[in-house]
């Protein structure tokens, strides 16, 4: 029972940040690009949220640049995102939002090019 609540939440919890984002949000950190909530893991007391967002770069900006200004952003952000998910969301205790960056994007996209190399050099043989 506990492990679908968790599920739920989860979902609920991005919902809501979404909502946030393209409604509520008014930091140019937020605003200014495309941000995707990948996913949201909640603890089983349901106390903590951690919530993976992926922003969008351009090839010419610095990544980690912009990564940092949107977790900034997000920390700014996180008592108007929290109020936002408590009013969507009738629970008792709203969990405590922890942002942290999606990396997964940018690992896939190495080993993609590792994939390539790999197959480019059976190729020549």
């Amino acid at each position: 029972m506990a492990k679908y609540r968790q599920g739920r939440l989860s979902e609920e919890i991005k919902k809501s940040i979404s909502g946030f984002l393209i409604n509520g949000a008014k930091d140019p950190a937020l605003t200014s690009r495309i941000i995707s909530i990948t996913g949201v893991e909640v603890t089983r007391d349901l106390s903590y949220a951690t919530i993976y967002v992926s922003p969008v770069c351009l090839s010419d900006e610095d990544k980690e640049m912009v990564y940092s200004g949107v977790l900034a952003g997000f920390e700014r952000a996180k008592g108007a995102i929290r109020g936002q998910v408590s009013r969507d969301i009738k629970l008792r205790h709203t969990p405590e939002l922890i942002f942290k960056l999606d990396s997964s994007q940018d690992y896939g996209r190495h080993i993609d090019s590792i994939i390539d190399t790999l197959t480019y050099n059976n190729e020549d043989e």
